[in-house]
């Protein structure tokens, strides 16, 4: 609203209606002033009064953002400088691993929902390239270098690209996935895994999809 209509003298023919004797305009702006100031109990009238409107806003307290570091994890060459991975000579031996591999078949056996002469192969082998292969024993039947061929062990260890096996004569070999084909035996079923395809961390596989068939280039 304008300045000069608030200011503006009551006109006559409303005197008697309201009943008001008008004032001169020094005397109405001192009204106004101590009423303001007597009721509406505002420091700084003239700025409030200065404006159309007063919002009003509510603001939400911000949440206290925790600074909590996250532990980083060792990287790969602190891991082989702290030989995390290392197996002591005294600890190489098969028969300590054999209790493994007994967990491994009952492992595996739960998780195709028993095997049995019924099972269909396909259903078995989807869920093998997605198993943990730690305590399985595996046989390597093709691999481009001969002196592979015929390795038989139990998996203690499986990194991304290399299997670490223990044999029946106590010792620890690595064998690269690439370019080899594994058999895996459970109650009498075999299944065969392409190192090709199969080159993933054991974390990893369980979000992979596979394809049954594969084929390998030697």
């Amino acid at each position: 609203m304008d300045e000069a209509v608030v200011h503006k003298p009551i006109p006559c023919d409303l005197v008697k209606v309201l009943g008001v004797e008008p004032q001169i305009y020094s005397k109405a702006e001192t009204f106004t002033q101590a009423f303001l100031k007597n009721n509406a109990h505002l420091n700084d009238t003239k700025s409030v009064l200065s404006h159309k409107a007063v919002i009003l806003e509510y603001s939400r307290p911000k949440k206290k953002t925790s600074t909590k570091m996250k532990a980083k994890g060792m990287n790969a060459q602190q891991k082989r400088e702290m030989k995390i991975f290392h197996v002591k000579s005294e600890h190489q031996r098969y028969e300590l691993f054999l209790p493994l591999h007994e967990l491994w078949k009952q492992y595996i056996i739960h998780l195709c929902n028993g095997l049995n002469p019924t099972s269909s192969p396909q259903s078995v082998q989807k869920k093998l390239v997605k198993a943990d292969f730690h305590g399985a024993i595996i046989i390597v039947v093709r691999s481009k270098c001969p002196s592979y061929v015929g390795t038989t062990g139990i998996v203690i260890q499986e990194f991304k690209h290399v299997f670490k096996i223990i044999t029946k004569q106590d010792r620890v070999k690595v064998i690269p996935k690439r370019n080899s084909v594994f058999e895996v035996e459970i109650n009498g079923f075999s299944s065969y895994i392409y190192g090709n395809k199969f080159e993933y961390r054991a974390s990893e596989r369980s979000a992979k999809k596979f394809k049954i068939s594969g084929s390998i280039d030697l």
